[in-house]
């Protein structure tokens, strides 16, 4: 059994607003493995995003705390990367340059020129985006402008990498070639993923372990499930195994019968909500400018 690499403790988050706190989170608790793989799912409100925020250092928890190797998360760094549903690339460098440039704030003082030059291409190599390396970002499609995301993210060589609805933007064909991908890099590097995504077949095919969410506001974690599927995982096999079919039925189960969204959330919470992600968008951005 790996050891427990990340603590979500008691976690609580409050927003204030004009008509006083709005209670995003109560009580998240939460321990992930080292190279394991989680994914966050819940409706729309139930505070996945907010979860990630807090992990990433764009947010700081009103109660509780969140404990990385035995040292609290209080601010980014560069041992927990984010891959953005939006690729956040420089539009005027080159593939290979958008990768280097996190690269170097990582690694300058640690790798020479040639040794992060390497370090890029080995990245770029493991997203199938080397024949793609010296292209500008409008030159490729939206898939490979993910691909390159992850190696991005990959290449500050994270302890935790975050990933927030990284292919909720693309089409069906191109979404299960990245996450064919994402298996293939997780299982060699081992990475400890933690993953938003609203798709339940996704989920189950890629995690160790589902969070099932509560709805908001207040919420929390509702029901953990473990993904005992053995790996690797081929999608094809499991469109007919009884198993994945069950786990994907529990997941449905919470969502639609357990947590049915019935009523839209008050206008003071939903301006709260929206706030907070305006505020942690605009915190990525300027930490996704500087790598």
């Amino acid at each position: 059994m790996s050891k427990c690499l990340l603590d979500i403790s008691a976690v609580d988050m409050r927003f204030p607003t004009p008509r006083g706190e709005f209670e995003a989170l109560r009580d998240v608790n939460l321990k992930i493995r080292e190279g394991e793989f989680v994914s966050l799912i819940g409706h729309s409100g139930c505070g996945k995003s907010t979860v990630l925020n807090l992990v990433g250092g764009l947010l700081q928890a009103s109660a509780g705390g969140i404990i990385l190797d035995g040292r609290e998360v209080r601010e980014p760094g560069p041992e927990r990367a984010v891959v953005f549903q939006n690729h956040s690339l420089l539009p005027w460098l080159s593939v290979r340059e958008n990768v280097a440039l996190a690269v170097r704030q990582v690694f300058r003082r640690r790798k020479s020129r040639a040794e992060m030059r390497e370090w890029v291409d080995h990245h770029l190599a493991l997203v199938h985006m080397s024949d793609a390396a010296d292209k500008r970002p409008d030159e490729i499609s939206g898939g490979m402008k993910q691909r390159v995301g992850v190696a991005r993210a990959l290449a500050m060589q994270p302890r935790v990498l975050l990933m927030d609805e990284p292919f909720g933007a693309l089409d069906a064909l191109t979404r299960a070639h990245l996450q064919d991908t994402l298996m293939e890099i997780q299982r060699d590097l081992n990475n400890t993923v933690i993953m938003i995504t609203h798709d339940v077949d996704e989920a189950v095919l890629l995690s160790d372990r589902i969070v099932m969410m509560t709805n908001g506001p207040s919420a929390t974690v509702g029901e953990v499930l473990e993904i005992d599927l053995p790996r690797p995982r081929d999608r094809l096999e499991l469109a007919g195994d009884t198993h994945y079919t069950r786990l994907r039925r529990e997941v449905l189960r919470f969502l639609y019968e357990k947590q049915r969204k019935v009523e839209a959330m008050p206008a003071a919470s939903g301006r709260a909500e929206a706030g907070a992600s305006a505020g942690a968008t605009d915190q990525r951005r300027a930490v996704g400018s500087d790598l």
